[in-house]
């Protein structure tokens, strides 16, 4: 069966221009941040649909940790990309990953149903 996905739908948005996290120098060892963004939106790169969910962020910092304005700016930028959900997570832990070089790092994406769908996806650094 054929579908009418293509590989630049699945690459949409990994690439796109985005603000940058900004951080600042942490002052402590050994703690975890957690950090949610319950209004996250992005557009499905096929549909141009809108995609709505939340995104959760936890990461235990070494010598960074991400500014929230900075975050919350990112966020709102992907309003009008066009990127699968689970690239969008990805990405998000990606772009964390490469601000703040954290110890450890872990995105959670809660997607709202659409089309009778719910989909959720999980990303974590390192990897293994």
């Amino acid at each position: 069966m054929k579908t009418s996905y293509t590989k630049s739908h699945a690459r949409s948005g990994l690439n796109a221009k985005l603000p940058k996290i900004a951080t600042f120098d942490n002052q402590f060892e050994d703690y975890e941040i957690t950090v949610v963004e319950p209004e996250f939106t992005s557009v499905c790169p096929k549909t141009g649909l809108p995609d709505f969910g939340t995104i959760t962020i936890k990461y235990v910092p070494d010598k960074y940790c991400l500014e929230l304005k900075s975050l919350k700016m990112y966020f709102n930028s992907y309003r009008n990309v066009g990127i699968f959900m689970e690239n969008s997570v990805n990405r998000i832990l990606r772009d964390v990953v490469s601000a703040c070089k954290p110890k450890k790092a872990f995105v959670f994406g809660d997607f709202n149903a659409r089309g009778g769908i719910k989909t959720v996806v999980e990303a974590k650094y390192p990897s293994s």
